[in-house]
């Protein structure tokens, strides 16, 4: 399981976490042309190696690489606007399944952990998961709506406050299960509502209301989930 987990962690360090947008950019408008994509691709095969860190791992580590590459490539390739959504589950799912298929091929047991232990991994990776690459996948997710309030003045809002706070509250949440004080997230709920929805109410827009709404329940549904999970796993 734990081959697995650091398969994940280095996906998502590098699909999201170290993937600047000038990289999605260009490669959405030079494609196979576009010398991100292989940088991406290379990226993703020494995130892989360093993090399982066995030299017997490092051939897989190019097989993922490879397969990253291909499968970037289609998306790439087939995507238009108004598939992007959909696009980007299929990748997504695609690569998943390759790290397990190499998770189940791989027969070395004896990683070397860097003196760190299992739980480490499940930690970080939990954080990881539900900070930048949990805001790409609900923006992504309900990108199907985009309301815009015609009384909102964006002049009044900080520069990706929602983002920060969205991934704040999850890291709130995700501390607040590891801890066994599940009496917390409510109150964290109704502190959000109280000022958030105050805003939405003020401006009357029922459309952005329940956007907002929307992406809030499944910020918080999605922090909870992974934070039980990683209860589990470590426990």
């Amino acid at each position: 399981m734990i081959l697995f987990i650091k398969l994940f962690l280095s996906h998502l360090l590098g699909d999201f976490i170290w993937q600047p947008n000038k990289w999605v950019a260009d490669k959405e408008t030079k494609k196979h042309k576009s010398i991100y994509l292989y940088l991406h691709v290379l990226l993703h095969g020494i995130l892989a190696a360093i993090l399982v860190g066995e030299i017997s791992f490092i051939p897989y580590a190019a097989f993922i690489a490879i397969t990253h590459g291909f499968i970037d490539f289609i998306k790439l390739n087939f995507q238009k606007k108004k598939t992007k959504r959909t696009w980007f589950v299929v990748d997504q799912i695609a690569h998943i399944l390759i790290l397990i298929a190499i998770t189940l091929l791989y027969q070395n047991k004896n990683m070397i952990h860097f003196w760190l232990d299992d739980e480490f991994w499940i930690l970080v990776t939990g954080i990881i998961f539900i900070t930048k690459p949990t805001s790409i996948f609900i923006k992504t997710i309900i990108s199907i709506w985009n309301p815009e309030s015609q009384n909102s003045n964006q002049d009044n809002s900080l520069a990706n406050a929602g983002n920060y706070i969205g991934i704040l509250e999850r890291l709130f949440i995700f501390c607040f299960i590891l801890l066994g004080h599940f009496e917390a997230i409510g109150f964290l709920l109704a502190a959000k509502s109280i000022f958030r929805f105050g805003d939405l109410k003020e401006a009357k827009d029922r459309k952005l209301t329940e956007y907002v709404l929307i992406g809030t329940l499944i910020s918080f549904g999605i922090a909870i989930l992974v934070g039980q999970v990683v209860q589990a796993l470590i426990l």
